[in-house]
């Protein structure tokens, strides 16, 4: 936990411990909210809210915000995460909406290539690829 941290409190712990079960997957506030309703958790929509944005801050999830009539979506980027701080693009699906993480090494000597031949230094945190997903193309 860096310096920025904030005091433990019961429902940070638990949004903690779901984030870390949670995979690599990409949620929205309101799939987190969903999550503890059905688990029986009393934990409200703004304190979710909040402790989402300061996770953002200190580190611990990464916020995506990959079209802007959609809602923003988190991943967990702390201990223990899926890429533990490497390089990650992402594909879309354009029919589904799905969200396909890739650690690929040519895509990284890609943005190798545009800093060094181009001066642009890509920012893989936003670079999306949008496409049709294995599963819409074979429907």
């Amino acid at each position: 936990m860096n310096s920025k941290s904030q005091y433990k409190t019961k429902q940070r712990e638990v949004l903690m411990q779901y984030f870390k079960t949670s995979g690599s997957r990409h949620v929205s506030a309101a799939d987190v909210c969903d999550y503890f309703k059905k688990h029986g958790e009393t934990i409200g929509q703004s304190t979710v809210y909040r402790h989402l944005e300061r996770l953002v801050d200190e580190g611990v999830l990464n916020k995506y915000s990959f079209d802007p009539t959609a809602p923003a979506c988190f991943e967990y980027v702390g201990e223990g995460a899926h890429h533990a701080g490497g390089t990650c693009f992402h594909c879309r699906c354009e029919k589904c909406g799905k969200l396909i993480h890739l650690h690929c090494e040519e895509l990284e000597e890609i943005g190798e290539h545009l800093l060094k031949e181009h001066g642009f230094k890509l920012n893989s945190m936003r670079t999306v690829l949008y496409g049709i997903c294995e599963d819409c193309a074979d429907k």
